[in-house]
């Protein structure tokens, strides 16, 4: 007999899925920046203060998105002048990214907004457990 939607472990994913991606796009929209704009610049940019300069691939990898949008974000973020795609000496056909001053101003205020946005939606569990949930959902295998 099939679940009802309110016992579908799927459903009710879905739906507070769709209630975290609002609360991230409200969180980011004074910011000026998408909920994948700034997955890829904060990724950028925690990288860079790690002293690496990823290429396109290595930052889609990373943050898990797929490659062909990601040149696109990018290129959105370029012409934002969040970050700046330099030549790889290393490999001239591909591209290393640097965030700029003004993403370096950015992503950590982006940061911390998408960080009280999470509290706010995971307040009602307790953290380590949603941690422990999430993890094992992202990351079956481990």
């Amino acid at each position: 007999m099939p679940l009802s939607p309110s016992d579908s472990p799927g459903f009710l994913l879905w739906h507070a899925t769709l209630r975290w991606q609002r609360d991230i796009s409200t969180a980011l929209a004074p910011l000026d920046l998408t909920h994948v704009q700034f997955v890829l610049l904060a990724r950028a940019w925690w990288l860079n203060t790690q002293g690496e300069h990823p290429n396109q691939l290595a930052l889609a990898r990373q943050a898990g998105t797929d490659v062909k949008m990601t040149s696109q974000v990018l290129r959105t973020l370029e012409h934002k002048g969040l970050i700046e795609r330099e030549v790889d000496p290393a490999d001239t056909r591909a591209k290393r990214l640097r965030v700029t001053d003004t993403g370096a101003d950015l992503a950590p205020r982006a940061i911390a907004a998408v960080e009280r946005a999470d509290a706010r939606f995971f307040q009602p569990v307790p953290l380590d457990k949603a941690i422990t949930l999430l993890g094992r959902l992202a990351h079956p295998e481990s």
